[in-house]
Formats: C-alpha cells, structure tokens, sequence
C-alpha cells in the first residue's frame, strides 16, 4: 500500500473557501477573459459582488440547502460565477456537458430534481424549451447572454443578478446565514458520469471532498504567486472543477476561454505559466509540431532532427536524476536556441510546466515534451474520487506513470490487479443508487475499475481496465489499453484504435485515420481519392497502416498481435456519440455500431499470419 501524509481541513466548506479568498485579496486578478474579443480581467472582490448576488437571486426563488442547480454551458468566467453563487447559497451543483444528447440533459435534469438551470445563450434555452413539459421541477432557466422570457420563466444573468440584489437589500443577513450554514458533509457537486461502458450514474461529491483536493494541491509546492493558470476544458468535467476549485484556494490569475478552435492563438496571447489539458491535446500537439517541420526544407528538417536527439539525451538523463554533461548542456543550449524556443513561444513561451489527466497519456508523448523542454506530468482520479488522486511531481517524475498519491490519498492493489483508493475526496455514493454505492465503496476503500501497480518509489502504473480486460478463446488476458496505445504513438497516420478479441480466438482491431497527415502523404506520392472517406478504402493506405501494424506485433507476444484490422470511414467523436467528453473511446458503441466489420474479420476463424489484412 502507497499512502501519503494526511491532511487536516482548513475550511468548512467551498463557500467558506470562496468568502476567505474574496476577502483576502480583494483587489487582486481573479480571472482573465474575452469580452467583445478583448481580453479582460476580473478582481476577486469583483467576482465576489457577482457570486453574492447569484446567490441572493437563489435565495429569492426559495432554493434551499441541499436543493440542485443546473449548469449546461461551455467553459466560461460565468460558469464558474454561478457555480460559486449555487455553492454559498447551500445548493449544489449539477453539472451536464453541452455535448449531451437531448435525452441524457433530460435525464439528469429529472433524475437529480433540479429547481434552476444556468445555460450560455438563447440556442440552449430553446432546447430546454422544446422539452419543458418533460421537466416538471424546473422552476427558472437563467441565460448568461441572452434574452429574458417571462412568459417561460426565463431570465437573463444581468437581470438575475440585479434581482438578488435587491433581495440582498431586503434581506441583509441571508446571503452569509446561508453561507455560514454550509458544512464539508453537505452535498456540494452532483456530476454525471459518461463512462465508457454502462449507464451514466449521479456522483455524490461534497464540500469537504473539494476542499481536500485544492489543499492537497496546494500541499505539493507546485505553484507561486507569480504564476498563471489557463483554464479551457469543460467545467461539467471533474479534471476542470478540480481546477476551478484549486485557483481560489491557490489565489492565482486564472484565464478563462473555452474556445478549443482559437486555443493556440490564445495561448501565445496571454502566455500562461501552465495549463492542463487531456492527453489527445498534447498527442495533437506533437502530431502537429512534426508535420510542421517535415514540411520545410531539408537544412530545417535536419536541424529539427538533430534537435530532438539532443533533447531525448538530455531528457534521459534528467529522468535518471542526473545532470547532463558541458557538452551536452551546450549541445542544449544550441537545439533550444535554434529550434525549441520557437515551439514554445507558440504555447506563450513561459510554461513552467502542462499537466495531462482524464485518460492515459502515451510514455512517448511526455518524452517528447520533455525533449523539447516542456515537463509534462500525468495525474489521475476519478469522478468518484474528486478528480486527482495522484500526479507526478516537478522533482520526481517517471514517464509512463501517474505519479504518487496527493498527500492525504492511499493508494492500494487488491490481488486481483485492482486500484483502490482512500481518501476526503472519494464520493459519498452515487445518487439513489445504493446498490452500486456498496459495490464500489467497501470498508472506506473505492475500488476504481483500473488496473494497475504501484513502484517502490510510490509511482502507480495504469495498465488497463477491468471491464475492458478482453480474455481470448484460448484463455489469454489482453489489456487493450497497452497494445492501443503502442500503435498509435507508433503510427502518426492513425487517430483512434480499438482492440477487440473478447472470447475470440485472436485480436483485431478497428483504427481511424489522422486524415491531416494521411491525406498529405497520399498527395505526395500522387495516390488518386475523391474524399476523406475514399482515402480510408485505397489499398495503399491499409499497407501503410499494415507496415506499423506488422512493427508493433513484433514487440508483442503472439495473443496480443493483432490479427487483422479494418479501417473506418469516419473517427469517434462526442458528436456521433462515440467519445465520451474526455476523448476516451466509448468501447460498446463502438463494437455495436461496426458489428459487421469485427464479424467479417472473424468468418474464417483460423489464425492467420500476422501480415493478414482486411
């Protein structure tokens, strides 16, 4: 068992954190954001009048302690206002991405009872609209930027807010007796989760479980007042509401934009000192650094190779604790001046660091960071855990793993290769399901599904799920997230890999194409298609995915080789519902929706060579 110091609690609750923080640093940047396409800033005791009228606005309509509030917006300064409103008023928070079919918004908006419902503009409220009768505990629908409906019991956000002045006038002292009432056990977030396999349930997570992560956060000495934090994945996500709820212990600038399609642009414009973000980010990143060199001239690609070399050196023996030698420090010293600064300046250029969660990061990827000089530590949580349980540290840590425990967490391996974890930030249960609540919490334990091992330096290895584990015919156990990850960091042709070979006598697989980098090697070497999805059937194609395909089973035992493969027309996107909202693949959907295909690549079930292709 890995276990890290325990931690006492410092406040009482999220509001009592929120209160403490406004009142230290008044004058202080709380948040920076874009307004009429500028960036603008926000101070924490401006953030502050805006949350107290949230709040009084609650208040008014009679929402009690313990009542759920809605959020359904993207990422933005007023999300997070109305959470901190929700949360000092004594409700809770429910939050819903706005990628959320219609028929899932509805189910959480009935399952948790919700009695208000925050959304970004007038396109939501109308969907909200569409199934109003299906909602029959919706009192009020508040709008951030758009126009007020009386007739619907719509209300923008401006109007909203003058309301609960106004009650705060009336009322003086509800605001902090609310407040004041809030205590760690009270139920503070009711988020939803959309796993990749089985029914989305209503994760109980409290005031106290919060608290426990931004102090444990801030335990680690990972940041200081000077730094900068750039906040744009969803906030209905727990990897972001660890992040929101951390900057207000912290005290830290926090820039606000959930804006994916400008996210570099506005990267090099307010130049953050560190920034999270899921793994397929930075796996794009890196696609996207080295397509971009291979497209200059010779002297540039060769200087950018050179580059590297120095940079994995040097990244090797900084992992082993090491210093580099002079020579390789000044061989450094050249690659950074004529290749690295240039790659970061498009991040800001004053990274100190990246953090990855939400799903595994490939070994390689964080190589290549660190190569280039830009540290990227993997953490990892669950929605049931509060979002961080572990991260690798500035000083300790070890690519390929997530790190040791947050101080305050236990980490433990049950004989059957499972990760269990305790700690103040594992949930209460799931929402009226007690059943499941007992079948994961046992004696103060979380049993997370994960497989895993922890190291002697305290360092825990994901190797892979226990519901996805795939047991072939011949009895052989697969960790698909292995042999997935293994082709995709090898192939940069490919974006999506799904391992299959359950009960089957060997594995197969179904890939997406990268079709950027697809579609420029095609062009290259004059290979004719009308479209994207024309491209995914040429025959050269599958024997460029088949020459990786063929490399990696060689680094594999026999049962783990992937048999056959088949290439699809289109990639997994939240969209056709086939990633959930942290880019992890939905692996049912995905093995329902091409059934035929897996079926075809089983209709003569002997086991052929390797180099065998559909």
């Amino acid at each position: 068992m890995t276990s890290s110091t325990l931690l006492g609690s410092s406040f009482r609750s999220v509001a009592d954190l929120w209160q403490h923080r406004v009142g230290s640093t008044p004058e202080s940047e709380a948040m920076r954001f874009r307004l009429d396409g500028r960036w603008t800033s926000m101070s924490w005791g401006e953030a502050g009048g805006r949350v107290r009228a949230i709040s009084n606005g609650l208040l008014a309509l009679g929402v009690a302690r313990g009542d759920r509030c809605a959020l359904l917006s993207p990422s933005r300064v007023e999300w997070i206002l109305a959470d901190f409103g929700i949360l000092c008023a004594g409700a809770a928070t429910t939050t819903i991405y706005p990628q959320a079919s219609d028929a899932e918004f509805v189910h959480i908006l009935t399952d948790s009872g919700a009695r208000v419902l925050f959304v970004d503009g007038d396109a939501a409220v109308d969907r909200v609209l569409r199934h109003r009768a299906q909602l029959p505990d919706l009192q009020r629908v508040v709008v951030f930027a758009g126009r007020s409906r009386p007739e619907h019991q719509v209300t923008n956000l401006a109007e909203f807010e003058t309301a609960g002045r106004d009650f705060g006038v009336a009322s003086p002292e509800a605001y902090l007796d609310a407040l004041h009432g809030v205590t760690g056990d009270d139920l503070a977030t009711l988020m939803y989760t959309s796993g990749t396999l089985g029914k989305p349930k209503g994760v109980m997570l409290t005031h106290d479980a919060w608290v426990y992560e931004c102090e444990a956060i801030d335990a680690l000495g990972f940041l200081n007042p000077a730094d900068v934090q750039y906040l744009w994945l969803p906030l209905a996500h727990v990897f972001a509401k660890v992040l929101e709820v951390s900057f207000v212990r912290l005290g830290i600038p926090t820039i606000v934009d959930g804006d994916t399609d400008h996210l570099v642009q506005h990267l090099e414009e307010t130049r953050p000192t560190w920034f999270a973000g899921v793994p397929r980010t930075f796996e794009k990143a890196k696609e996207r650094m080295e397509a971009s060199f291979a497209a200059r001239g010779p002297v540039a690609r060769r200087t950018w190779a050179w580059a590297l070399e120095v940079g994995r050196k040097r990244s090797e023996v900084l992992q082993r604790g090491d210093q580099p030698n002079p020579l390789l420090r000044a061989q450094w010293r050249l690659a950074d001046r004529l290749v690295f600064r240039e790659v970061r300046a498009r991040f800001g250029g004053r990274l100190r660091f990246l953090i990855s969660g939400g799903a595994p990061l490939p070994r390689e990827v964080g190589e290549f960071f660190h190569a280039i000089g830009l540290l990227l530590l993997e953490g990892y949580g669950l929605t049931e855990s509060s979002g961080a349980s572990t991260v690798n540290r500035l000083d300790a840590y070890r690519f390929g793993t997530v790190g040791p425990p947050l101080p305050g967490c236990s980490v433990r391996i049950a004989p059957d290769g499972e990760i269990l974890l305790q700690s103040r930030g594992v949930m209460k249960g799931y929402w009226r399901d007690p059943e499941e609540t007992a079948r994961v919490l046992v004696d103060g334990w979380l049993h997370t599904g994960d497989l895993g091992q922890v190291f002697r330096t305290g360092h825990v290895e994901i190797t892979g799920r226990k519901k996805e584990l795939i047991v072939t015919a011949g009895g052989k156990n697969v960790a698909p997230l292995h042999v997935e990850s293994l082709l995709r960091t090898r192939c940069p042709y490919l974006s999506q890999v799904v391992l299959h070979g359950d009960r089957r006598p060997y594995c197969t697989a179904l890939v997406t194409l990268e079709l950027d980098a697809t579609t420029k090697w095609a062009r290259a070497r004059n290979i004719p298609f009308a479209d994207p999805v024309d491209l995914t059937t040429r025959s050269e194609v599958r024997d460029l995915i088949g020459g990786y395909v063929d490399a990696v089973n060689r680094e594999l035992p026999a049962f783990e080789q992937i048999r056959k493969f088949a290439v699809l027309p289109e990639d997994f996107t939240m969209q056709n519902g086939l990633l959930t909202p942290s880019l992890k693949v939905k692996r049912r959907e995905v093995e329902a929706k091409y059934a035929p295909q897996l079926e075809a690549m089983y209709e003569r079930a002997r086991t052929p060579g390797p180099n065998h292709r559909r």
